[in-house]
C-alpha cells in the first residue's frame, strides 16, 4: 500500500510554526543542552549542600530564628541538630534527569514545652501541633480532689525543616519550596536555573541559620497564575514526619 501523501494543511502548519519559533526563541522550549544544564546545576548544588550540612552537624550552631505557633508555643534560637540531603532521578523528556533535590534538617532545644488546655479543646490543639509538624505527647491530669480535669500536651522543642528544589524542565525554572526554615509555614520561589550556584547556596545556609534573608529576595514568589499555583502547592506539600528523615535512593 503506497504511503500517504503529506497533508497540505500540515505542511502549512509546519511552515508557520517554524516561523514563530524562529521569531520567538522562547517558543522553542528548552533544548537538550538546557535540560542537562539544569541537571548539572542541581547535582552541583547537592554536592555543595551535602558537605555544608556535614560541617553544620559537627559545629551545631545556634539558629537565630523564633518559630512561633501563635497562642501556643515558641521555639526560640534552637541549635542545628542534624540533616540529610538527597536527590531522585527520573527519565524526563527522554533524558535521565534530576526529578527533585531535597534537604531535611532538624533544629532543637533541650527543655520540653508544656501546653495546658481544657479537655474539650484537645482535638483542636492536636490539629494545630500536627499542622506545624511538631512532635508531642498528651495526657489528662486531675487536681488533688480528682474533680478538675485538664489536658496537658508535652511538645518536643524541635523543628523539622525541609527545602526542595523541583525543576520544571518545561518552563525552564526551578521551584524552591521552604518549609519551617524561618517560620512555621511554607514559602515557594521560582528560580532561574542560571542563578543556582554557590552564592545562592551560601545565602540559603545563611537563611537556615538566621543570619540573613537575602535568599528570599533572589527569586519571585511562585504561584502567579493557575498553573503556577498548582505547581507551587505540589512543591510545598511535603511531609516532615521522622519516617521521611533519611537519605533517599538516587
Amino acid at each position: 500500500m503506497p504511503a500517504s501523501l503529506p497533508s497540505p494543511m500540515l505542511a502549512e502548519l509546519r511552515k508557520r510554526s517554524a516561523a514563530v519559533r524562529d521569531a520567538d526563541p522562547a517558543a522553542q522550549g528548552p533544548g537538550a543542552s538546557d535540560l542537562r544544564d539544569i541537571d548539572r546545576r542541581l547535582l552541583a548544588a547537592f554536592r555543595w549542600l551535602d558537605e555544608a550540612i556535614a560541617h553544620l552537624e559537627v559545629i551545631r550552631p545556634v539558629v537565630a530564628h523564633r518559630f512561633t505557633l501563635e497562642g501556643v508555643a515558641t521555639i526560640a534560637t534552637p541549635r542545628y541538630d542534624r540533616g540529610v540531603v538527597s536527590y531522585r532521578r527520573a527519565v524526563l523528556a527522554g533524558f535521565d534527569l534530576i526529578e527533585r533535590l531535597e534537604l531535611y534538617y532538624r533544629m532543637a532545644n533541650d527543655l520540653p514545652i508544656r501546653v495546658v488546655v481544657p479537655p474539650a479543646a484537645a482535638a483542636a490543639m492536636e490539629e494545630r501541633l500536627r499542622g506545624a509538624q511538631l512532635d508531642f505527647s498528651y495526657r489528662i491530669e486531675h487536681d488533688d480532689a480528682a474533680r478538675t480535669r485538664r489536658g496537658v500536651f508535652t511538645v518536643v522543642p524541635a523543628v523539622m525543616a525541609a527545602i526542595r528544589f523541583v525543576p520544571d524542565y518545561g518552563r525552564g525554572v526551578v521551584v524552591v519550596s521552604l518549609r519551617n526554615v524561618d517560620r512555621l509555614e511554607p514559602v515557594t520561589l521560582d528560580f532561574a536555573p542560571a542563578v543556582i550556584g554557590e552564592p545562592v547556596l551560601e545565602d540559603l545556609v545563611r537563611l537556615m541559620l538566621g543570619e540573613a534573608n537575602a535568599f528570599l529576595r533572589r527569586a519571585p514568589l511562585a504561584g502567579v497564575g493557575a498553573a503556577s499555583a498548582r505547581q507551587a502547592a505540589a512543591a510545598a506539600a511535603t511531609t516532615l514526619a521522622p519516617s521521611h528523615y533519611g537519605r533517599t535512593s538516587k
